[in-house]
């Protein structure tokens, strides 16, 4: 599974970070997904991170 963050929407706040650091981290205080394709074990954390950005900028 891919994750993509789009850059016009993400306000970065840090919630997907802290929801599930093995795949998103800050950088220049916008959201960057590390892991493309997302491995399994990391998926439902970041399904979860994607289903808590409060701006909807996380997609798959």
């Amino acid at each position: 599974m891919n994750f993509k963050v789009n850059q016009d929407l993400c306000i970065g706040c840090g919630a997907c970070e802290e929801i599930c650091p093995e795949v998103f981290e800050l950088v220049d205080d916008k959201s960057q997904v590390k892991l493309n394709p997302v491995p399994e074990e990391f998926q439902e954390s970041a399904l979860d991170a994607e289903n808590g950005c409060p701006v909807q900028a996380i997609s798959h």
